[in-house]
């Protein structure tokens, strides 16, 4: 068989592969023999059907699109194996086959064209004695005090005030009661009631960022038994379209108020809160845990610059196999965190829904792939290996956390150790090769208030989900469906 190559842009090899006369007639032969055995034609044994009758009941263009497509196939499969060509993923024909189809003459040779994607060629420049900056994450003794009194908040038994008004930080019971204010159009005209906007004895942590703006700073001031009304303003991107960007009158009466009364910081509350009989000992699992984070934090930020840089380093033209097969697995690791987490993902999943998480997560995945590449460049550059005794050991450590190991592949976890501690070890020696100097946190990527407490709410949920034995009964009364739970319409 004559095959011709032809280098392609992303990282594709083309190919002009002629089939022989010999190949073209038998490929087309046993289309027939085929269709004799199979065909189930009235009046006519199976295997003992006339060629001229299979050509009236199927047309002969329907036969040598048959035998093209067998042709073509093994054709490319052999072109591939002759040319020890390295092929990732499926060929891509690039003649047009209706034209192949007409041209085509059972017994004469056949010419046709294809494409194959290839591993692409690594073009690493610089990658030892890098010059970066990391920002350095440094232990903060107070975050183990505000983490206990957290849990002392989080604990806290409400008591009943008297002879005061509410004031922030106090959990209201309140009777409300919504209508509009404002000019509108269609549903929720002004004057109009509020769908949803009313509901008795419902409880209220008066605490910032509750609710729609203004409806919590209403209350504050309130004594029990007094009604007021609250001048509100529904934000422009609130779910129900009705009432977005609307002013809006909440009547609010102000039923019974309580405040939080912390529990003693003492052994007895560390026995209630972790796995630890004292407060000391809490204290210092706590110290211990939040370094740790520092520590981890900072090794992690060192390691991305790391990688952020090799991909200014690398220059490599991908094929399109490998970026479609990394944007799967982002898809599905998407789609299995969302599942954790309770989502419905066939809602979520829809035909329509699918192509655009796909193509938002074509630039992480092409940064992905570049990334894995320049690291196994360099791995291969600098002999880099991991011991199959260090590979068996990792092995063994996770088929003990997740069990027996019954449902998991042997050989599909020992790929996976390979490849994660071989990243580790070509990353620890990428950073041996490299200066980094620690800065102070948020000097290279001034963080904004908003994401320095999600960093911080997070940190502190790590740490929680280690000591927290117990957990806390934080259910009020069911309230109108105009004020859900926090994070949905009326909360910010």
């Amino acid at each position: 068989m004559k095959v011709t190559q032809e280098k392609l842009p992303q990282s594709q090899i083309g190919l002009e592969i002629e089939i022989s006369p010999e190949m073209s007639k038998k490929a087309y032969e046993q289309v027939f023999q085929d269709l004799a055995r199979s065909a189930n034609i009235p009046g006519f044994r199976k295997g003992k059907v006339p060629r001229h009758i299979l050509v009236q009941r199927f047309g002969s263009t329907r036969l040598k699109a048959a035998a093209l497509e067998e042709l073509i196939r093994d054709g490319v499969k052999e072109a591939i194996k002759q040319e020890s060509i390295e092929a990732i993923g499926n060929y891509q024909l690039r003649s047009d086959f209706d034209r192949l189809v007409n041209q085509f003459e059972p017994g004469k040779a056949l010419t046709f064209s294809a494409t194959v994607d290839v591993p692409p060629v690594v073009n690493l420049k610089e990658y030892t004695g890098l010059q970066l900056k990391a920002e350095e994450v440094k232990y903060d003794p107070s975050s183990v005090d505000k983490f206990l009194e957290e849990r002392r908040k989080e604990h806290a038994t409400l008591v009943p005030v008297s002879g005061r008004p509410a004031q922030w930080g106090d959990t209201a019971v309140v009777d409300f009661k919504g209508r509009l204010t404002g000019a509108g159009e269609g549903e929720g005209e002004a004057g109009g009631e509020i769908p949803g906007g009313e509901a008795q004895d419902f409880q209220v942590e008066l605490a910032e960022g509750r609710f729609i703006k203004g409806f919590v700073d209403g209350i504050v001031g309130l004594n029990v038994g007094e009604t007021k009304e609250i001048s509100v303003q529904f934000p422009a991107d609130y779910p129900q379209k009705d009432l977005a960007d609307k002013p809006a009158m909440f009547e609010v009466t102000l039923k019974d108020l309580k405040e939080k009364e912390l529990p003693e910081l003492n052994d007895d509350f560390a026995d209630e809160v972790s796995e630890f009989q004292t407060l000391e000992e809490l204290r210092s699992h706590l110290e211990s845990r939040f370094q740790e984070q520092a520590e981890s934090k900072t090794k992690a930020n060192k390691q991305e610059v790391l990688l952020n840089e090799l991909l200014k380093q690398v220059e490599v033209d991908l094929p399109q196999t490998l970026i479609e097969e990394e944007i799967n697995e982002l898809v599905t690791q998407t789609a299995m965190r969302l599942s954790n987490q309770g989502i419905d993902i066939k809602r979520l999943f829809t035909q329509e829904m699918i192509p655009q998480l796909r193509e938002r997560s074509r630039p992480e995945a092409i940064d992905r792939i570049k990334r894995t590449l320049a690291l196994r460049e360099i791995g291969k550059r600098e002999s880099i290996e991991v011991e199959s005794a260090a590979v068996k050991a990792r092995m063994q450590e996770l088929l003990e956390e997740y069990g027996d190991g019954k449902d998991i592949d042997p050989q599909r976890l020992q790929e996976f150790v390979e490849n994660e501690l071989l990243t580790e070890k070509i990353v620890a020696w990428l950073e041996e090769h490299s200066t980094i100097e620690l800065v102070p946190e948020g000097s290279l990527s001034p963080a904004t208030e908003e994401k320095q407490l999600e960093t911080e709410a997070n940190a502190d949920v790590e740490v929680a989900a280690e000591v927290e034995t117990s957990t806390t009964d934080a259910s009020t009364p069911a309230a109108a469906e105009i004020l859900p739970t926090q994070g949905e319409q009326l909360e910010a």
